[in-house]
């Protein structure tokens, strides 16, 4: 029997809540199940505020328009990230100029940074990779330094921290992902957060469309009209309701992960000690947030056999980013790039099953054929 790659798990009152929310007659963006979201995040987490969007995509193009991005602006970003990162500022018009990882980490190397700077440089754009903070003092002094924005891509981020404060709070914005992929789902959906006061009521605006419909129904305007730019990123309170569901669960997902995090830590311990292969690495300023579990190869060509070895097995394992400094997309207009540690998790990262669903066996089996399989090379 197949161990897929991932697999959307349900708590049992998803359908409970979407019965609910069509019973209350509203379904579309802003409801009632939108709003319990919305309190939960700022009661249980500690955020200002935050608007629910139909993707992390969304979240990032509304923080894209907020920081008001225009042609020739540029933002600073990791290579190694999804595409959406920089699609988001791209379509505003800016530049896209790529920083490498640390050779140790995926994320956002911030000893490079102020070399990257210009007089162009509006923000910079930090991606928490698997759930794992990046430096985000240093991030923030420079930025500070500089006058520039920090929106912070926490799109696999969510119940994860940096020094105690939740990942998600620290820049000026921050974008979540609900994909189902990610630790907690609505199928699709995502978030964005306001931590800074400056883009409180323009935030929402941008997520009504470019009115203030929401200020209208709270009474604070006598009608609502065109006020400025923006789009439908509400989500249906049908998928809002879902979330919900998700969300009164979180203490019991992230324990779940977490243990099978901590399974693969151990179970491949040994091989790490042997140089046989790189484990992630948390710094001590970060936690894991058992979003994802990697192992590093020494070549693209071992990688591709060990996944080949896995699957003959029934295990599906799956590299991640190609370098986006690579794509034909940004090659047509700029000039090559090297960012070596980027590249090399490009070519040497592979990411294991990891769901709330997944059972010790399996896990154990896992680890198991890996182990069987370095150490007899």
């Amino acid at each position: 029997m197949m161990i897929p790659f991932n697999k959307p798990y349900m708590t049992g009152d998803e359908l409970y809540y979407i019965k609910d929310a069509v019973a209350r007659g509203k379904i579309s963006g802003n409801g009632y199940y939108t709003k319990k979201c919305h309190e939960y995040f700022v009661q249980n987490v500690g955020f200002k505020n935050c608007l629910l969007t139909s993707s992390c995509t969304d979240a990032l193009e509304m923080a894209a328009i907020l920081v008001n991005i225009q042609p020739g602006d540029e933002v600073i970003m990791p290579s190694y990230t999804f595409v959406s990162t920089a699609n988001a500022f791209v379509l505003r018009g800016a530049k896209v100029v790529f920083a490498d990882s640390y050779h140790n980490n995926p994320n956002i190397n911030a000893d490079t940074l102020e070399g990257l700077i210009t007089n162009q440089t509006k923000a910079i754009i930090v991606v928490h990779y698997a759930g794992v903070a990046c430096d985000m003092d240093k991030i923030m002094g420079i930025a500070n330094k500089y006058d520039l924005f920090v929106i912070e891509d926490a799109a696999q981020a969510i119940d994860s921290y940096y020094k105690n404060k939740p990942l998600g709070s620290i820049g000026h914005l921050a974008a979540f992902s609900f994909h189902e992929t990610k630790n907690i789902i609505a199928g699709e959906g995502g978030m964005l957060v306001v931590n800074d006061d400056f883009f409180e009521k323009r935030a929402e605006i941008i997520w009504e469309k470019g009115t203030n419909r929401s200020a209208f129904f709270r009474g604070e305007v006598d009608k609502y009209s065109w006020v400025d730019i923006g789009s439908s990123f509400l989500p249906s309170d049908v998928t809002a309701a879902f979330l919900y569901a998700q969300l009164e669960n979180l203490e019991k997902i992230q324990s779940r992960r977490k243990h099978l995090w901590n399974g693969y830590k151990d179970g491949f311990q040994q091989l790490a000690l042997d140089g046989l292969l790189k484990l992630p690495y948390i710094p001590e300023y970060a936690t894991t947030n058992g979003h994802l579990f990697y192992l590093i190869c020494d070549s693209i060509e071992q990688r591709s056999q060990l996944i080949s070895f896995l699957k003959d097995y029934g295990i599906q394992c799956v590299f991640h980013y190609l370098s986006l400094h690579k794509s034909p997309f940004y090659q047509r207009e700029n000039k090559p790039k090297i960012l070596k540690n980027s590249d090399n998790f490009a070519n040497c990262l592979l990411r294991l099953p990891l769901y709330y669903e997944l059972d010790m066996e399996d896990q154990r089996k896992i680890i198991s054929l890996i182990n069987d399989f370095f150490n007899k090379r």
